[in-house]
């Protein structure tokens, strides 16, 4: 039995899931991992999680955390520049589903529905009928993600919460992204309407750091990035507004995330 099975499938494991998904034990664990004490975690780290070095900026490595939120070298994360084409927000694997009724995710056993996801009942309503994208980082991934769309943005709208982990152990037994920390913005753009853009923390992220406040958005630009953990991407797209790639919505409706990178194409503007 491995040990999130053990803590989400067990009643002794659950009783110990209360204070390891509490902020303030990720808030301990990240002043830790912020600190030089935690740099002989990096190369370990990077050789379980087969994690080519060559590939990021390493000279200003101090800590684990800045390692965790590393830069990658120019070029290697090209931008598709096309106004018509959505772009991946960054690395991860992606699920799609479309909006509903009130229901977001139906992922086994678990619904998780718009509101819930928002708090807001008027804010949800707009999405109705359209697609919600889960991106789902991993600790191997790239963590630091971009805009995903130019357009002027809201302000950042922060849900305190938990810290659950979003691997599909979890999933299956808690709402974990109705739960978690997480924080949002509305972008509006020219060909894909208003684009709810959100971070969700995952168990030991202390931090969800975005770059920006209320302005304007820049396709492809950093908005910010994730430290230590797992975390998850999420997009709300408006009814009519997007042709989703076939293969991510086939992958999808059979239960497969798909891998995908920063930049990459993932859909064409309905009008194009």
């Amino acid at each position: 039995m491995n040990t999130l099975h053990f803590l989400y499938h067990t009643t002794p494991g659950r009783l110990l899931l209360k204070p390891l998904t509490a902020p303030a034990l990720s808030r301990a664990c990240g002043a830790f991992l912020d600190s030089k004490l935690s740099h002989f975690l990096v190369r370990p780290f990077a050789r379980h999680n087969r994690i080519r070095l060559s590939d990021y900026e390493m000279d200003n490595v101090q800590s684990f955390n800045d390692f965790f939120s590393r830069k990658i070298r120019d070029g290697l994360r090209p931008i598709d520049r096309d106004p018509e084409h959505l772009i991946a927000p960054c690395d991860g694997l992606i699920s799609v589903w479309p909006v509903q009724g009130d229901t977001v995710l139906p992922i086994k056993q678990s619904h998780y529905t718009l509101p819930s996801l928002l708090h807001s009942k008027k804010l949800a309503a707009r999405y109705q009928g359209g697609y919600c994208l889960v991106f789902r980082l991993c600790v191997d991934h790239y963590h630091r993600y971009c805009y995903v769309d130019s357009g002027p943005k809201s302000k950042n709208f922060f849900i305190p919460g938990v810290l659950h982990t979003v691997r599909p152990v979890a999933l299956e037994q808690v709402p974990v992204f109705t739960e978690n920390s997480r924080e949002y913005t509305l972008i509006r753009t020219s060909h894909f309407g208003t684009v709810t853009q959100m971070e969700v923390g995952a168990m030991l992220v202390g931090r969800i750091v975005n770059h920006e406040n209320e302005g304007t958005a820049v396709r492809g630009k950093e908005k910010g990035f994730f430290q230590y953990g797992g975390s998850t991407i999420i997009l709300l797209i408006e009814p009519d507004q997007v042709r989703i790639r076939q293969d991510l919505l086939t992958h999808s409706l059979s239960g497969r995330e798909t891998t995908v990178k920063m930049g990459e194409v993932i859909g064409h503007a309905k009008q194009a």
